[in-house]
């Protein structure tokens, strides 16, 4: 049976863990190879191409996993909906089991979490969520690998997600669960994370010790966090919500007073594109607990580590 990587669940504890050591690894080795210019790639991939399918608008997801294939010794195949009978009506069984012919592995950037489990049963190579409306499992791996570097472990340790129970607070709960790391959501009501997805975080902190916490209270959340985390109130596809949501979300705005709350050490984390004002000042994005930017490059490291231990 293929392996595919759908959910932050379809790792074991031990086996995310292995994924972020390998993470890891591979930023040490190209920040030593940059040092020295010996020239990439790595021949982990051999040749082998994946294909990228992206039904929607990406920047760091699609740049990223370009670059981690390249970098792996692989071609990457970026392909749009509009490129593919998708677009025309081929169903996605039918585009999963066509491309597995031609290619070695598929990344898919959907929306419905039902479309990419279709089209990885269909599929005989590994597939890869990078993203849908349901989890962001690929950011998350990338977020456990910044907040590992900035605190050096999970255990004992807590994150709080502030905001909307979007597909990447889905993820977080399922990631911090699986390692031991507490998660603490603050949301408006309405706006929680899948229920369904709580239950599985839950019983997966009953084995690691985290804590899985729902609040609507921010402040609640935040105190004494090790990390304060937030994505924009309207996800791609809410853009008619905006205003409405605007205005429901104004008292989960990441500022500096709500982050006075957090640990002394405490960083900042947004998985981009993030909107200055809106859900977090210019002033806590820019200060020096921000790791914005740490995490967006993380997301190469961590699908390097991902796509060779799928592909190995």
């Amino acid at each position: 049976m293929t392996d595919h990587f759908l959910s932050v669940d379809d790792l074991t504890a031990d086996g995310l863990l292995a994924v972020l050591d390998r993470a890891d690894e591979l930023k040490a080795e190209r920040a030593a190879r940059e040092r020295a210019r010996v020239p990439l790639p790595r021949e982990d991939l051999g040749g082998r191409t994946v294909a990228m399918v992206f039904e929607k608008p990406s920047t760091r997801t699609r740049v990223s996993f370009q670059v981690a294939v390249s970098e792996l010794g692989g071609a990457p195949l970026p392909l749009s909906s509009a490129e593919l009978q998708l677009g025309r009506g081929e169903t996605v069984a039918d585009t999963g089991a066509v491309l597995s012919r031609y290619v070695h592995a598929i990344v898919v950037r959907t929306f419905g979490q039902d479309r990419l489990v279709e089209l990885a049963a269909a599929a005989s190579v590994p597939v890869v969520n990078a993203l849908t409306d349901l989890e962001h499992p690929c950011q998350a791996v990338a977020d456990l690998q910044t907040f590992r570097e900035a605190h050096g472990g999970f255990a004992g340790r807590a994150l709080a997600y502030v905001g909307d129970g979007n597909n990447v607070a889905n993820s977080l709960l399922l990631a911090g669960a699986k390692v031991g790391l507490s998660v603490h959501v603050a949301h408006p009501e309405g706006h929680a994370p899948d229920a369904s997805i709580v239950e599985r975080a839950e019983q997966l902190a009953a084995s690691s010790g985290a804590d899985i916490v729902l609040t609507t209270d921010p402040v609640a959340a935040v105190t004494g966090a090790d990390a304060v985390y937030t994505d924009v109130w309207a996800s791609m596809g809410q853009e008619d919500e905006a205003a409405a949501r605007a205005a429901r979300f104004a008292p989960y705005q990441v500022t500096a007073e709500l982050m006075s709350h957090a640990a002394g050490r405490a960083v900042f984390l947004h998985c981009l594109p993030a909107h200055r004002g809106e859900e977090v000042t210019a002033g806590v994005m820019d200060s020096p607990a921000s790791r914005v930017f740490d995490q967006a490059e993380n997301r190469l490291h961590a699908q390097k580590a991902l796509l060779a231990t799928l592909m190995a």
